[in-house]
């Protein structure tokens, strides 16, 4: 963007922005706001405040661990993440399963905490299913993956948990289930972890 195009969006003199750039001159806090609305970035960058947070915003693959009958049964459905600062909104967009087999749509909040950990809720938006719960998972150091757990209420109880993931594609999320799962098993070789 040229300093004219810039000056014209941000509502100042071109003059103005060419004393920004070299220096001469700091923009008051409005006009800061002006100039970052006309780039389209947050004013932190503009200011240079390193933000030092993984974007985890985008398409992603959420792996659910649950039992049925005493069966273990895995499910993966395609999540969309909207990521404001440390607040993450989740949102279900398909199924994992189908509605006979237990597939919901769901949303939730997580909390990024030092770039490595997530903490946060997911509830049911079908309104006949009462699952609701809570969710932890550790962050991959780039934001590339996470793996966690899920504790809820659902149809199979009043307090029942299952590991649970997220990748950026159903196979991501699969494997790191199944990591998880092997995990569980050479930590516990009794298989006395629930």
């Amino acid at each position: 963007m040229s300093q004219s195009d810039l000056a014209r969006k941000a509502g100042v003199d071109a003059r103005q922005i060419r004393r920004y750039e070299t220096g001469e001159q700091q923009p008051a806090f409005m006009v800061g706001v002006g100039i970052a609305k006309a780039l389209d970035i947050p004013i932190a960058d503009l200011a240079g405040i390193p933000e030092h947070k993984v974007n985890l915003s985008g398409d992603w693959f959420a792996g659910w661990q649950s039992y049925k009958d005493g069966q273990e049964v895995i499910a993966v459905q395609p999540v969309k993440m909207q990521q404001q600062g440390e607040l993450i909104r989740v949102e279900a967009v398909a199924r994992g399963r189908s509605v006979e087999d237990g597939g919901y749509l769901w949303s939730g909040e997580l909390r990024l905490w030092d770039n490595e950990i997530l903490m946060g809720w997911y509830v049911s938006v079908d309104s006949s299913v009462r699952s609701k719960g809570t969710l932890f998972f550790v962050l991959h150091p780039q934001g590339l993956e996470m793996q966690g757990r899920w504790v809820g209420l659902s149809y199979d109880g009043k307090n029942v948990t299952g590991r649970g993931s997220m990748g950026r594609t159903d196979e991501d999320a699969r494997r790191l289930i199944r990591e998880a799962a092997s995990q569980d098993s050479a930590d516990d070789p009794a298989g006395a972890t629930p």
